[in-house]
């Protein structure tokens, strides 16, 4: 949004919702802040809700959002306000979703819903986001939006002469819903932008999303909404491990691509690669592994001083293999290595904590395995108790999440925290990263960079030059052979990407970065 965006009076918007609303208490003579958070819990939701509602062009969806924002921004008198406002927000979206996907409301009543938000805030004195009117905000390229009713489908699923559909399972909602939300941001910009620039072969890029909670029982349900009802021609940035294991065999048996997902398991790394599932990431053996010979060599630690906290699932198994191997490639003993646990989906950090403090020999370093909730958590309780404990983490953290977690804890709780990532830095200067910048503030004004978004973006952008090279009239098996001839796509990252028939991850490499007393990554050399 620009600062010569209309933006429609508050009191016009507090006075619609009372209206439709009977249970908003509005005050007359409630400051604008106030009135604008109550604006927000309303409003949210429908957006949310209209945001996954197939039937609802989403370009109406991004025209409100872009006007809750430029009010926010016209009558917040301080930065923290706007972020605490924005923040509900976006809580309130991810209600509005988990309340379409569970049935609680349809698409018919959120569609009424929305075109009244609209008459009120659009009309009579403000333009409505079809007349094209100077200054209204534009409307986001069809990455989000339905294709026209006179597409014509192509012999290929998802695939039509003017869109390609793709589909994304992840958290949407439940205590690891930022991670799906930040990989949906990502991807979504990188697919902003190809379409502004007229698609790959005149077609637009959509992306659409199914929420299984980082649920492993919610997973295959997901998979097939996407695949049989949204008919997507291919998955991309799937989230976790424990749910990508439910994902994978599903994909595999009806020969759809599995693309970038967001984990560095061994399960999708298969010698040779399954045919159709690619990577972009390093693995979790090589985050791990990095970290664990960081810790013996350079912080000198002996090797019966780490231990392991992870998540008690595939995910968890996933990076304590990775710490194994690490051992064994070293000349190690691996059997006697401590892994402390917790259960997915909660903060229940107690009995791991507890099994630390019984062990008999010091313990210097913990190689956590976790989502960011339950690493902060973690670390809350455990910073007093061990002071001088190292804490190092793998990227599926959540990089981003993590350090505001902390930094809601205080300076002596996010300092000295390592977090290794399979990006470079969001902070830095590569061409990759100032144009992840640029795109992500043209798409989605006001969201910060983050570890994963930019993850999400590098990986789309992958997707999109494999679909480039597959010619006018791609197919499944045209774009698998077209990701197998990928040789030294330069990216900006520092070093080149690429598949082969026998090698099917992008990269290998692995940063490192350590959170300082203000919660700021800084960059950490491993060797």
């Amino acid at each position: 949004m620009t600062s010569s965006m209309p933006v429609p009076p508050l009191i016009k918007v507090v006075a619609f919702l009372a209206a439709m609303l009977p249970t908003a208490s509005w005050a007359g003579t409630a400051d604008d802040i106030n009135a604008l958070t109550n604006v927000a819990s309303r409003v949210a939701p429908i957006i949310g809700a209209a945001s996954s509602c197939q039937s609802i062009d989403q370009s109406r969806v991004q025209n409100m959002v872009a006007q809750f924002r430029a009010m926010l921004k016209s009558v917040s008198p301080s930065d923290a306000d706007r972020q605490t406002v924005a923040q509900m927000f976006d809580r309130y979206v991810l209600d509005g979703r988990s309340a379409v996907a569970a049935g609680q409301i349809t698409c018919k009543t959120t569609e009424r819903q929305l075109a009244d938000l609209e008459q009120s805030v659009f009309a009579p004195d403000s333009p409505t986001p079809s007349t094209g009117a100077p200054g209204a905000p534009a409307a986001p390229s069809a990455a989000a939006t339905p294709a026209p009713a006179d597409t014509q489908p192509s012999a290929t699923r998802g695939i039509t002469d003017r869109e390609i559909r793709f589909g994304i399972v992840a958290p949407f909602s439940g205590v690891s819903r930022d991670l799906g939300r930040q990989m949906e941001i990502g991807i979504t910009t990188a697919f902003n932008k190809v379409n502004d620039a007229g698609g790959v072969e005149g077609r637009q890029l959509h992306l659409i999303h199914a929420d299984d909670g980082y649920e492993p029982t919610r997973t295959l349900a997901a998979m097939r909404q996407l695949y049989e009802k949204d008919r997507v021609f291919a998955n991309i940035g799937n989230v976790g491990t424990p749910t990508t294991a439910v994902a994978l065999p599903y994909a595999i048996e009806n020969r759809a691509i599995l693309f970038g997902a967001f984990t560095g398991a061994p399960l999708l790394r298969n010698r040779p690669p399954d045919r159709y599932v690619f990577n972009y990431r390093a693995s979790y053996e090589e985050e791990t592994g990095a970290v664990v010979r960081y810790l013996l060599k350079v912080r000198r630690l002996q090797p019966s001083q780490i231990a392991v906290f992870a998540q008690q699932d595939a995910y968890g198994d996933a990076g304590f293999a990775g710490v194994q191997k690490a051992y064994r490639q070293l000349g190690l003993n691996d059997s006697a290595i401590l892994r402390v646990n917790y259960k997915r989906n909660t903060i229940d950090v107690d009995d791991a904590i507890k099994t630390l403090r019984g062990q008999k020999h010091n313990i210097g370093a913990v190689v956590m395995v976790a989502t960011y909730r339950a690493a902060a958590k973690f670390i809350e309780k455990t910073r007093d108790l061990m002071p001088n404990l190292v804490y190092t983490n793998v990227s599926f953290v959540g990089s981003s999440e993590l350090a505001s977690e902390l930094k809601l804890l205080g300076p002596r709780y996010t300092q000295g925290v390592i977090v290794t990532q399979v990006v470079p830095a969001v902070g830095g200067y590569s061409s990759i990263v100032l144009e992840f910048k640029n795109a992500l503030n043209k798409y989605f004004q006001g969201e910060p960079p983050t570890y994963v978004s930019l993850e999400g973006y590098i990986a789309a952008n992958i997707l999109i030059e494999g679909l480039k090279r597959a010619g006018p009239q791609p197919d499944t098996e045209k774009l698998v052979d077209a990701l197998d001839s990928m040789r030294d796509l330069d990216l900006g990252l520092g070093a080149p990407l690429g598949f082969s028939r026998s090698e099917h991850q992008a990269s290998h490499r692995v940063w490192a970065t350590m959170l300082d007393a203000n919660g700021n990554f800084l960059p950490l050399d491993l060797e």
